[in-house]
């Protein structure tokens, strides 16, 4: 949907107005449905921290719920992650799907079940990981499971209001909000008013590009996060490892791709390009469920993809896969800002 993160409406763009003014309708009676008590929210023991988008597409969450579970960690909390699970089996709307019960994330489930980000989420963390599109049962499983945890974050959990929550985080990249046009004629998941009510903005930018996006919107506290890359790994091979500029040469002729499959391939490839790297370029859709015939058309020697492509194809067996995991580095001023919300809540 690359018309919708131009500035300005394209022909298609206008075309799909009716349904965006429909959509944007019927979100907002689904919003005041839930402050009115005609929809439950139910809330949990534990305070509950939303990670979310007011766009589609992947926009850095799963860095940034990783680097705050790890930093909660540190602040001596016992955090716990529930998930939706999208794309992966357990999804009520992924094709296939199993549905039922709140499944637990192990380190060894198949990500076609959990889904490729929870599975990265509980690799990287080691925090207990539960995945169902009923956020507030996967709540109270996860509970139930690990009593010990006393904060939980909902990732991708913003419009999901059934489930009450202490703090509201909304990510942008660097696409910021494209033409500021609700789905399906622009990006937007909610109006871009809606940015106003949650507890902070984190950008995926650098600071300067964030005031440029948000100069001339009265936004909460903004806050910038960057994706740090870390050495590389061979995915056959995981112990094996070498810095990312490194990876031009391999084989015998030294041909190397770049493969993404993630809300903004873009990003990723400008990654590597700063890293001085030179590569073919073979983006997927996000969350594309890949197979070895995706891979089997590259003609290069070596292929670095992102460390959630890669959970998909460890299975493959291909020895030229590295991958390159990334770590989000965050402004501490955003930790203490939810470190002081959840004070709050255990004083009230």
């Amino acid at each position: 949907m690359q018309h919708w993160w131009r500035p300005k409406l394209t022909g298609r763009a206008t075309l799909l107005l009716p349904l965006s003014w429909l959509f944007g309708a019927l979100a907002a009676l689904r919003r005041a449905s839930y402050r009115a008590g005609i929809l439950r929210v139910t809330s949990v023991p534990a305070p509950v921290i939303v990670v979310g988008n007011l766009t589609a597409g992947g926009s850095g969450k799963t860095p940034l719920v990783i680097a705050l579970v790890q930093a909660l960690r540190a602040a001596g909390y016992t955090p716990g992650v529930i998930s939706r699970g999208y794309g992966g089996a357990h999804d009520g709307d992924a094709p296939g799907a199993s549905g039922g019960e709140p499944l637990e994330v192990t380190a060894s489930i198949d990500p076609a079940l959990s889904g490729d980000e929870p599975l990265l989420i509980q690799r990287r963390t080691g925090a207990p990981v539960f995945v169902s599109r009923d956020r507030p049962r996967a709540a109270h499983s996860l509970l139930k499971a690990h009593p010990d945890v006393n904060v939980l974050f909902s990732d991708d959990g913003l419009q999901h209001y059934a489930l009450a929550r202490d703090v509201e985080i909304a990510v942008f990249d660097a696409r910021g909000a494209g033409n500021h046009r609700l789905l399906p004629a622009g990006p937007l998941r909610e109006p871009l008013a809606r940015a106003a009510s949650v507890t902070a903005i984190v950008h995926n930018v650098t600071a300067e590009h964030m005031a440029k996006i948000v100069s001339h919107q009265s936004f909460p506290a903004s806050f910038t996060m960057q994706l740090a890359p870390l050495p590389c790994y061979q995915l056959v091979n995981p112990g094996e490892t070498c810095e990312a500029n490194r990876l031009i040469g391999r084989g015998a002729r030294g041909a190397l791709a770049a493969v993404a499959g993630i809300g903004d391939p873009a990003r990723f490839f400008a990654t590597l390009r700063a890293l001085g790297l030179a590569f073919s370029e073979h983006p997927f859709p996000d969350h594309h469920a890949f197979t070895p015939g995706d891979l089997a058309t590259i003609d290069a020697d070596t292929i670095v993809m992102t460390e959630k492509d890669a959970l998909k194809c460890a299975v493959f067996n291909d020895a030229r896969i590295w991958v390159l995991p990334v770590e989000a580095r965050i402004d501490t001023a955003l930790i203490n800002l939810i470190l002081e919300k959840l004070r709050g809540r255990q004083a009230a």
